[in-house]
């Protein structure tokens, strides 16, 4: 973990609408593991504090590691994959690495930037869509077919995002989030920067992948007063919301231990609410909306 001295205020262009007491900055990769496995803890923290917090993605991904292509290189990028689900429960399958691996991670960045363009919220459902695709399903998710089905998932206007993924808007998109990953000095993915409303006060930025109570307890610090925590909706509510969710993510969010999810969720089953879809390592649940 870092802590650094970092003034919010060259940030500003790219900040949200709604100013909230606390900013964060949320540096990821789409192809990185640990990012992905930080889905349960963002999910938590904003159900728990999203009235407090204004969340900004910024693409600050390895590039030039993923582009120098070499069968050592994608064995290693698999056994990281492999190692980092075991541990944090969020699967993702590292074969992909060597079967079918992402050919040009260049134009998956692009395409998150993309699709941000039609909305803030469209940006977040399409960056979980491919993220889903590739850590899943094993997908080549920097070919356009993949990317045009993540993006109806998402459901984004496809033909639009088809356009801006070729556009100069969504290419200096994509260089802003360079540039305030070089400003703000992010050598690590994931990072989270936190910035609260005093201007003269250090940001926090928290680098790699840490137990919730850690990013809890720094939001604490950060505000000038105590926090509510509100208390996550009824279980159905959270799966009509996200659609899509680990039994890690309803683990952490409802803090229980897996083997009582799975057997709430067996009986969600058994109403035909929800059905089981298994991953390589752990289980994901799909909301029935018919």
């Amino acid at each position: 973990m870092q802590e650094k001295n970092l003034n919010p205020s060259c940030f500003h262009h790219c900040d949200g609408k709604e100013k909230k007491p606390i900013e964060i900055y949320m540096f990821i990769d789409p192809l990185c593991p640990e990012c992905w496995a930080l889905e349960p803890i963002i999910k938590k923290l904003m159900i728990e504090y999203g009235r407090y917090i204004s969340l900004k993605h910024v693409l600050g991904g390895r590039l030039p590691v993923l582009n120098s292509r070499t069968e050592q290189k994608y064995e290693s990028i698999a056994e990281l994959w492999e190692k980092t689900a075991a541990r944090t429960g969020m699967s993702c399958d590292g074969t992909l690495w060597l079967e079918n691996p992402v050919s040009a991670p260049h134009i998956v960045f692009v395409a998150v930037k993309a699709a941000e363009l039609q909305g803030r919220k469209a940006g977040i459902k399409f960056l979980r869509k491919i993220r889903e695709a590739v850590f899943l399903k094993k997908q080549n998710i920097s070919q356009l077919d993949v990317l045009e089905k993540c993006a109806e998932e998402a459901g984004l206007d496809v033909n639009e995002f088809k356009k801006d993924l070729y556009s100069e808007s969504a290419a200096k998109a994509f260089q802003c989030d360079i540039k305030i990953t070089n400003e703000m000095e992010v050598h690590e993915i994931p990072s989270l920067v936190f910035f609260n409303e005093n201007i003269e006060e250090e940001g926090i930025k928290i680098t790699g992948y840490y137990p919730y109570h850690v990013y809890e307890q720094i939001l604490q610090e950060m505000l000038s007063f105590k926090p509510e925590r509100a208390t996550p909706p009824p279980l159905e509510v959270f799966l009509k919301h996200f659609d899509f969710v680990a039994s890690a993510e309803i683990a952490l969010v409802y803090d229980l231990p897996i083997s009582e999810v799975d057997k709430k969720m067996k009986k969600m089953q058994l109403k035909q609410l929800v059905e089981p879809v298994p991953a390589k390592h752990g289980t994901f649940w799909k909301y029935n909306r018919t």
